[in-house]
């Protein structure tokens, strides 16, 4: 008996699905598994995963919505624009940003079909192995069939985590899925996590209009990003109309038809209140392993429900692989991409590689924050003798002329060695200009090339060589 395929992988999410086209491009015999509809209405299985439907795509789309509405009400007569009246109408924004994940989701039919993967409609769980391979179930609206292949690569996800005794009904309370479809503009919006999906919606419907609370259980803001960054970012956050309360303890949530009540004790210990018309519970993701029945292989998951992997995403079975959220690692679509990559030219003979300390972060708020490598804290923290570049957007030109000149850039950079360390973004643009230091640290740059490297004037990347030169305190615009 041989195996119906080479490779089969489980989730079209953005590791799996980029997965299945590498391993089709390196002439793999490929078939990806996908069920979650995510309220197709055909009742299809949707492609793209948790990113394309319900999570990066679709909150850019409304960010970028809410933020050309900001912009005409607001900012627009500092251009000598008037603008009197200006309307959001929220079904229309809801219907742009549908058709958006519309066209991306079909988009990944186009390429399966372009590289030869075959698309499997269904649920997939392990039932064993065999000297063909790994055997694996479907279950299907057109009922189950098993599939052997010699290689299986996990790629299922996450979900959102929610609070115990706080039940999302997506209406009321909301995950990131409930608050991408609100039908209206909320007076009061009141969010649970100020981490990066909480602070990217809760900006979405604070530029609409709403009041917005933030209730974070973490003391620090922004915890994982460089302290600098993180306390300049709180300030400019609260200035936009953002509220904070941090280090708190959601003690009740209580809803009504109209209303949602949440009870906590705040930084000091003393009993608060907050009322608001839609509530945001947005806690952090969780892997999602649920049905795959791993035990069948002799897999199971490890205390934070991951599935334990080598550092070419290799499981304790022979055979099969896991990238993505359902593994260590930051849960965030490119690193899930690349991993894919990864496993995929491994199982074709070739050399995969995945550099997990040039893995950027973006939080796309307005401005965005980008970051990639070591904070300054990591590296007080180890010992290791640095150097910092800081560089302001406010002494850009472009910036200025864009009307953008909040934040910087700051390099850090090996005391000794000037090897680029770390370099932390606060712009509109983070999200493109983190890529140059992305490049830079995958090739071991120092802090001195890239202040050597042309960059084009005027241009926001400027201010990237500028922070770069500022490590040696030889800056040229200030």
């Amino acid at each position: 008996m041989s195996a119906d395929y080479d490779v089969l992988v489980i989730g079209a999410g953005p590791g799996g699905y980029i997965a299945a086209i590498r391993a089709g491009q390196l002439g793999m015999k490929v078939a990806c598994v996908e069920g979650n509809p995510y309220d197709d209405p055909k009742g299809e299985p949707r492609l793209g995963g948790t990113c394309l439907n319900v999570g990066c795509i679709p909150s850019k789309a409304l960010l970028a919505s809410s933020e050309e509405f900001e912009k005409i009400s607001h900012h627009a007569e500092d251009h000598g624009i008037s603008v009197t009246g200006a309307k959001m109408d929220v079904a229309k924004m809801i219907a742009r940003k549908d058709s958006i994940v519309d066209k991306m989701t079909g988009g990944i039919k186009f390429l399966f079909k372009k590289n030869k993967v075959t698309l499997v409609n269904g649920w997939a769980s392990f039932v064993g192995k065999t000297d063909a391979g790994v055997q694996v179930k479907v279950t299907g609206a057109k009922g189950e069939e098993v599939i052997t292949a010699k290689n299986v690569i996990i790629a299922t996800g996450s979900k959102a985590r929610h609070l115990p005794g706080v039940p999302v009904d997506n209406d009321m309370i909301c995950d990131n899925e409930g608050a991408l479809k609100f039908g209206a503009v909320p007076k009061k919006l009141g969010v649970i996590g100020a981490g990066v999906i909480g602070l990217e919606l809760g900006s979405v419907w604070r530029r609409l209009g709403s009041d917005v609370t933030v209730l974070e259980a973490m003391p620090q803001f922004l915890a994982a990003a460089d302290e600098g960054v993180a306390k300049e970012m709180q300030k400019i956050f609260t200035k936009q109309g953002l509220k904070f309360n941090l280090g708190v303890k959601i003690e009740e949530v209580k809803t009504t038809k109209k209303q949602v009540t949440v009870k906590y004790k705040d930084a000091d210990g003393k009993d608060q209140q907050m009322v608001c018309d839609k509530l945001i519970v947005s806690v952090g993701r969780i892997p999602n392993t649920d049905g795959l029945n791993l035990e069948a292989i002799g897999l199971k998951t490890n205390e934070r429900g991951q599935i334990d992997v080598d550092a070419h995403c290799q499981t304790l079975t022979a055979g099969v692989y896991a990238i993505g959220d359902v593994i260590r690692g930051a849960m965030l679509a490119h690193k899930a991409e690349e991993e894919g990559v990864m496993v995929a030219e491994i199982l074709a003979g070739q050399a995969g590689h995945c550099n997990y300390d040039t893995v950027p972060w973006v939080i796309y708020t307005s401005p965005e924050v980008a970051w990639v490598g070591k904070t300054e804290q990591q590296l007080k923290a180890e010992g290791r003798q640095y150097k910092a570049g800081q560089f302001p957007f406010m002494a850009n030109g472009r910036a200025l002329g864009q009307g953008d000149s909040q934040g910087f850039v700051k390099v850090l950079a090996d005391a000794t060695t000037d090897e680029v360390l770390g370099v932390h973004i606060i712009n509109s643009h983070a999200s493109d200009l983190i890529a140059e230091a992305v490049m830079a640290m995958e090739f071991k740059a120092a802090s001195e090339d890239i202040g050597r490297i042309c960059h084009a004037h005027p241009s926001l990347s400027e201010v990237v060589k500028e922070a770069a030169l500022a490590c040696d305190k030889r800056q040229l615009n200030m």
